[in-house]
């Protein structure tokens, strides 16, 4: 089973300028893929539109989860259905509390009438908090509120690893981190890894698949994968920079 993009076309809904031209890619169950890319290639467009975003319109292709095409879910359906999606820029909910929203999201993936048993859910979350070295009060602070980026990454990490999806996207979550919280953030993901779930990793830099390393790399360049390979792409990336790609794409259109 996977996650399979197929011919994935996508722009700004409010400018019409396209991002996604006919983007390919499949996260297989119990594979780590990343994607780096300079910037405005579409890196962080996919996610959103994987997310489903309002600000993104689809205009061609398909994401099917497990065979089930998602684009006419909703965010809510496909996150129930097994997307989880860790932003750049976590949000901040005033006047909802950790725990609280937390319990909601897993309350909301029991079957109708099926209560979660409140003693069993926060020892779970207090276990999983404990893994990230978070604090237990942040379970009664408003959903990222006032937290630094550093914290907001682990918040977002802590529901990844309450939720347990089938498919995790995360984009640049290494932005903002220090090489402490860089450590203790990748030690959260890599706790999830498993045959039963597939991740796609969004990053800038080699640094985070230093600590969450990738079975699988991708060179996102225009709104397409240009290039794939293993987890030493990301070290020559890193030495050469991304121009060596872009003439091999240069030349290809021009033979």
């Amino acid at each position: 089973m996977s996650l399979e993009i197929k011919n994935l076309h996508a722009r700004v809904a409010s400018t019409g300028a396209e991002i996604l031209r006919g983007l390919n890619l499949t996260i297989e169950k119990g594979k780590v893929h990343a994607i780096m890319g300079p910037n405005g290639s579409g890196k962080s467009t996919l996610s959103k539109v994987l997310g489903g975003h309002p600000d993104y319109e689809v205009t061609e292709g398909e994401v099917l989860l497990d065979g089930v095409n998602v684009l006419g879910m909703a965010p809510d359906e496909r996150s129930r259905a097994g997307v989880f999606l860790a932003f750049q820029y976590p949000m901040e909910i005033p006047g909802v509390s950790n725990a609280n929203f937390i319990r909601a999201a897993l309350q909301a993936r029991l079957p109708e009438g099926e209560e979660l048993e409140a003693t069993d859910y926060y020892a779970r979350l207090y276990e999983k908090m404990d893994m990230l070295e978070m604090d237990r009060k942040f379970t009664a602070r408003s959903v990222n509120e006032g937290f630094s980026g550093g914290e907001k990454k682990r918040n977002e990490i802590l529901q990844m690893l309450m939720l347990e999806p089938k498919y995790a996207i995360l984009d640049e979550t290494d932005s903002g981190l220090d090489i402490d919280a860089l450590k203790i953030v990748s030690n959260g993901v890599n706790a999830m890894r498993s045959p039963e779930r597939g991740f796609l990793v969004i990053t800038h830099y080699q640094r985070l698949l230093d600590y969450i390393v990738p079975d699988v790399v991708h060179v996102l360049v225009g709104g397409r994968i240009e290039h794939t390979g293993g987890k030493e792409l990301a070290l020559e990336l890193e030495a050469k920079g991304y121009d060596w790609i872009k003439d091999d794409i240069a030349a290809a259109a021009s033979a």
